[in-house]
């Protein structure tokens, strides 16, 4: 299984979208809301450079915004 990290805040229309993504797939992932968890927004920060949500981790790939393609590539989703 590959490891799936989901950054998101509140009120974010993309993030949903992803979620939505990510539902459809099949695809278990983490979910870390950058408002309610001050490490989670240090380690976007600091650890992957992002300042957005959405922003997925897949693997080692950092897929910062609403990039359906990448995640599709990343995950080997048709």
């Amino acid at each position: 299984m590959t490891d799936v990290v989901l950054y998101t805040q509140p009120d974010c229309p993309p993030c949903k979208i992803v979620k939505l993504f990510f539902k459809e797939n099949n695809i278990t992932y983490t979910e870390k809301d950058i408002r309610a968890d001050s490490a989670a927004m240090n380690e976007l920060t600091n650890k992957y450079g992002s300042y957005s949500t959405p922003t997925v981790i897949i693997k080692d790939e950092v897929i910062i915004g609403f990039e359906i393609d990448k995640m599709k590539k990343a995950l080997s989703i048709d």
